[in-house]
């Protein structure tokens, strides 16, 4: 049986979103969703790691976010977008996550800044 690759992609809601998010990977995640299963994460949470003394701009962009992600095409009976608060899932995968990831291990990733 031959299945569709599942894309999970998506973006912190902390500003506009703007040209280069549409060079870089909004079109592409239009011209995706026809042949993939394709998941759009808008990531509030991680959103406020730099944005914590302001939750109220992560609010604010949220909605933004998600209007432009139709104006550019998305839809939604193809994509499935999802906004990572509502997903309590992650919220346990998260707690398990720091309790057996060392922070050595963490320091070791090249994707993790400092």
């Amino acid at each position: 049986m031959n299945h569709p690759q599942t894309i999970l992609t998506g973006d912190r809601p902390t500003g506009q979103l703007h040209l280069g998010h549409y060079v870089g990977s909004l079109r592409q995640r239009v011209a995706l969703q026809h042949n993939h299963q394709q998941f759009i994460l808008i990531a509030d949470l991680q959103g406020l790691t730099d944005n914590g003394s302001n939750p109220q701009k992560i609010s604010h962009h949220i909605l933004e976010v998600m209007a432009d992600y139709l104006a550019v095409g998305i839809d939604t009976r193809l994509t499935t977008i999802c906004l990572q608060s509502a997903l309590p899932a992650l919220a346990e995968l998260s707690a398990l996550y720091m309790n057996i990831v060392t922070v050595a291990r963490v320091e070791r990733n090249p994707t993790v800044k400092k």
